[in-house]
């Protein structure tokens, strides 16, 4: 054997030892996982519909893992500035994302550049719920459905203002689209969360917006709001007497949200597994369901990493076709 089919031999073995001491500490390492605290980043203030499922399921997560599970806010930028902190972590399992589709589908258009790919950056490991979303609206606008609003936008042009809990929210996009869809001029009033904008709705100082229905009801119920529409495809179960858009004069109009954990791009499928079961479980203890589903309103989807990964791919190219055709851009 010549020299060079020496050394050849030599550096393909050389690479196949290091191939298996790779592979057995990737192995070693999610055996071993979780082996102290994991952080979930949550891209909006505390107190809102994200922060709260994080919590629900760092609780159960922590408990069946056998580990802490901490929850952080991050919110600014529509999501972007604790999305971003996700994508540029390290791939270990420790550092998890409460994701939305706003950061993660939406503001692939809304922004002139991202610093993070949706689809590169990110190991999705399930989605979790979505959310119905009503259009409400303040007592003192003398409309009851989506039919009197859009004729009295056309009468009152850039008179009626709406509230959202930020840029590239369900809430702004609602609204843009439609305005897009009714030709009518209303003003985006946006804010830095769901409970602000909520505030100034109820005091009248904006004139409608869109919100989650569960979390409306009180105000409902009190005549401090009304509802017009959900926003979604379907009637909700909630409150299956409010039609939706789509069947009040607006085929096709359609916006939803929903909340997913993902991981950084590159985290071993083995901690993806062990994540993905805790998270599956955790939506199953009674407690957590009837916080989140059956007195949060919230609608159930736990799903596979493939499917999740599925909706990014499908959503992505969906609501670009919404952001140029409602004009929406972030400042």
């Amino acid at each position: 054997m010549t020299c060079i089919h020496l050394v050849r031999s030599f550096t393909l073995a050389l690479a196949a030892m290091g191939a298996t001491l790779t592979a057995s500490s990737a192995a070693a390492k999610s055996d071993s996982y979780p082996s102290h605290p994991v952080k979930i980043i949550v891209p909006y203030p505390p107190g809102g519909p994200a922060d709260i499922v994080a919590r629900a399921l760092s609780a159960k997560m922590g408990a069946s893992m056998g580990q802490t599970f901490v929850v952080e806010n991050r919110s600014g930028a529509g999501g972007n500035i604790g999305t971003e902190e996700v994508a540029r972590a390290v791939p270990d399992g420790y550092t998890l994302l409460l994701g939305t589709n706003g950061p993660l589908v939406v503001n692939v258009s809304l922004y002139d550049k991202l610093p993070f790919n949706p689809l590169k950056d990110f190991a999705p490991i399930s989605q979790v719920a979505t959310i119905p979303l009503v259009l409400l609206a303040h007592p003192s606008v003398p409309v009851n459905s989506v039919q009197e609003l859009i004729a009295y936008a056309k009468a009152h042009p850039g008179k009626l203002t709406y509230a959202s809990s930020g840029m590239g929210s369900g809430g702004h996009l609602a609204g843009a689209l439609l305005a897009s869809m009714a030709g009518i001029d209303i003003i985006h009033v946006p804010y830095r969360g769901v409970a602000p904008a909520t505030t100034d709705l109820l005091a009248g100082h904006v004139n409608f917006m869109v919100g989650g229905l569960l979390a409306a009801l009180p105000s409902l119920k009190s005549g401090s709001l009304k509802a017009l529409a959900v926003v979604t495809p379907q009637r909700s179960v909630l409150e299956p007497g409010i039609p939706t858009v789509a069947e009040s004069g607006l085929p096709g109009f359609e916006i939803v949200s929903w909340y997913g954990v993902l991981a950084p791009g590159g985290t071993p499928k083995p901690i993806i597994d062990k994540l993905h079961d805790a998270i599956i479980a955790a939506l199953q203890k009674p407690d957590v369901d009837d916080m989140l589903f059956k007195k949060g309103g919230l609608e159930k989807v736990a799903g596979t990493p493939q499917q999740f990964t599925a909706t990014l791919q499908r959503e992505i190219p969906q609501y670009a076709r919404i952001v140029k055709l409602t004009g929406a851009k972030a400042n």
